[in-house]
């Protein structure tokens, strides 16, 4: 007798789903397939504040909304209006950008706003506005699933770039966001006095690395 015999066929046929299918399950057998425990791609410092790196890809604004769509992925009007820009700003290609969260919890519910975030950024030396590539926001709903945001600790990733207007004239940041189980690029007002939820975090440039060999 099978020493899994207690399991339903309902079990080995979601673990042969995970494989890929029965190809995936037989190259798996053949050791063509390799499994591996998955790696948290971020990490927390004693303070709260979150570090991840992200490859530029170098795409303008209305390659991303392609991109993004295809692959499943929800976008407002008011995100693809920042996507449609003229002043949307693509990451160098190929360039490692070190990035740092400072998640809501760090400031009071009065303090939370966007000209407060962005000093307490200057005061730890990281980079904002125009010399943020718009870009990064697009990268982040890429790299990231809403099940990690949530890992975080976060719902909302907001992209601390240079506001853009949409076609109302309304400045915008973009939001890496999660809602009812939707993955969304989304976007935020970017105004100086607007106040932020507890649970979002804000998305800074700690430091660039060369462009990969």
């Amino acid at each position: 007798m099978s020493k899994y015999g207690h399991l339903t066929g309902n079990w080995f046929e979601a673990v042969i789903n995970r494989l890929g299918g029965e190809e995936g399950a037989k190259a798996f057998l053949r050791g063509e397939l390799v499994v591996s425990e998955p790696v948290q791609r971020w990490t927390t410092d004693s303070d709260g504040l979150i570090r991840f790196k992200l490859t530029g890809l170098g795409f303008t604004g209305p390659e991303w909304i392609s991109r993004l769509e295809s692959k499943g992925h929800e976008l407002s009007t008011w995100a693809k209006d920042i996507l449609s820009s003229s002043n949307f700003v693509s990451c160098e290609k190929g360039k490692v950008y070190n990035l740092t969260v400072l998640p809501g919890k760090l400031f009071s519910d009065e303090e939370r706003k966007t000209k407060n975030i962005r000093v307490e950024a200057d005061h730890r030396g990281l980079i904002h506005g125009e010399n943020l590539p718009t870009e990064i926001g697009c990268l982040i709903r890429e790299n990231f699933t809403n099940e990690e945001i949530k890992q975080m600790g976060l719902n909302w990733l907001v992209t601390m770039h240079e506001p853009v207007k949409d076609s109302d004239g309304d400045p915008f940041l973009l939001c890496t966001l999660w809602d009812g189980g939707w993955s969304w690029l989304g976007a935020g007002w970017g105004e100086p006095g607007i106040q932020w939820h507890r649970e979002h975090g804000f998305v800074f440039l700690a430091s660039q690395v060369s462009s990969r060999d």
